[in-house]
């Protein structure tokens, strides 16, 4: 099976009851395609001159992809902007910048390629136990981007409080996306790490140069190397990935643990996540599919050392996943800067998927093979590929 063979096989639409009206808020509709939102948002910032603050959206669109999302610029100009791969039509004003509570979900329209008569008939099944039993809301691997080579989360030094590390791993840790340049420069920042001014030298102009700069200059005036301030420096929205990576991670362990508690060991479903192993259920029946569904939680908290619990089942779940990592849950938070925080928030654990369209034709990029193209609304912060994994695997173990 291939996905996204063509930008226009995986389309997201953003789905909003915010109208304009009046206010300081400019509301614009984004439309990109093979580009990420931060990247879109850099190039606003660059274009229209204005402060990266000023600018305000409720969530990340896959880069690799078709997709529309509301973008809010306070005082921006009341004009539609285009470059190559995006275009911010100007809608009018609104009073208060657009965030993710704005969101009231997001359409889906995805078509899977190169796919075998069998593969197809097992998507379709699997489309109906879907529509029956809903899907586990997994976060998934896109949430976990930061994650290099290492294995290791960046917020887990940083709840710690070893910024040394927790610098290494934002800067100089390997990742199976990087490009040719990035590679370079991070295999620089490896071999004169501690060395600052010799790798200030080396490195080309770049935030991460920036950030050795403000290091080199501690070290050219005989001071104590300020790991902790140099991490700050690195983009506000950068350290907020860090942290939701992290969390969703943990998150996404809890709900798998969950899950094998409470089904049938002949109906798990194992794969695998960039988080970890986690699982899909079969012959499932969820709370609003009758009287003998699981005692399952309808939704769980995102761990955090902010959420108070009382002893129980949820509180076991939490403290077992953060246990793995080898900290406690009063460690989940971060001191320091007050401008970044884990999210206090729950998330539900299945999502109900009812109108799920569901199509197969000839490939017309794949002779003898055939395409599937799916149709469906998801609600805001679910991932419609945890649904294509649900429709693809087939191991039960």
């Amino acid at each position: 099976m291939k996905l996204k063979r063509l930008p226009e096989d995986f389309q997201v639409d953003e789905l909003s009851e915010v109208t304009p009206s009046s206010g300081e808020y400019s509301l614009y509709q984004l439309t990109k395609q093979s580009i990420g939102t931060p990247e879109v948002i850099n190039s606003v910032v660059e274009r229209w001159n204005i402060p990266r603050r000023r600018i305000s959206y409720g969530g990340l669109k896959d880069k690799h992809a078709l997709t529309t999302q509301f973008v809010t610029v306070h005082h921006g100009p009341r004009k539609p902007l285009s470059q190559r791969s995006f275009e911010l039509l100007y809608l009018g004003q609104v009073s208060r910048p657009f965030t993710a509570e704005d969101i009231a979900g997001n359409r889906f329209t995805i078509t899977l390629r190169d796919m075998s008569e069998e593969e197809v008939e097992h998507a379709r099944s699997a489309a109906e136990d879907v529509r029956r039993d809903g899907l586990p809301n997994y976060f998934d691997d896109q949430r976990f981007g930061s994650l290099g080579f290492s294995g290791e989360w960046i917020a887990k030094p940083w709840c710690l409080g070893n910024w040394e590390r927790t610098l290494w791993l934002a800067l100089a840790d390997p990742h199976p996306d990087d490009r040719s340049d990035d590679k370079k420069q991070k295999e620089i920042l490896r071999e004169h790490w501690g060395r600052w001014g010799e790798c200030k030298q080396a490195l080309d102009r770049s935030h991460r140069r920036s950030i050795v700069t403000f290091l080199a200059d501690k070290e050219a005036a005989g001071k104590q190397i300020d790991f902790r301030g140099a991490f700050c420096n690195l983009n506000i929205d950068l350290r907020g990935l860090y942290l939701s990576a992290f969390q969703s991670a943990l998150w996404n362990r809890m709900l798998a643990r969950h899950l094998r508690q409470n089904a049938a060991a002949d109906s798990i479903i194992p794969f695998e996540l960039k988080s970890g192993p986690a699982c899909f259920v079969t012959n499932f029946l969820s709370p609003w599919s009758g009287s003998q569904a699981p005692p399952l939680e309808d939704e769980l908290p995102l761990p955090s050392a902010r959420g108070k619990l009382e002893d129980g089942p949820t509180l076991d779940l939490i403290n077992a996943v953060v246990a793995e990592e080898g900290l406690e849950k009063r460690q989940l938070r971060v001191k320091y800067p007050r401008d970044s925080f884990f999210s206090k928030s729950t998330r539900k654990t299945i999502i109900e998927i009812p109108e799920l369209d569901f199509e197969s034709s000839d490939d017309e990029l794949y002779p003898r093979r055939q395409k599937v193209k799916l149709a469906f609304v998801l609600p805001r912060g679910s991932y419609a590929t945890i649904l294509v994994k649900r429709l693809t695997v087939s191991d039960v173990g």
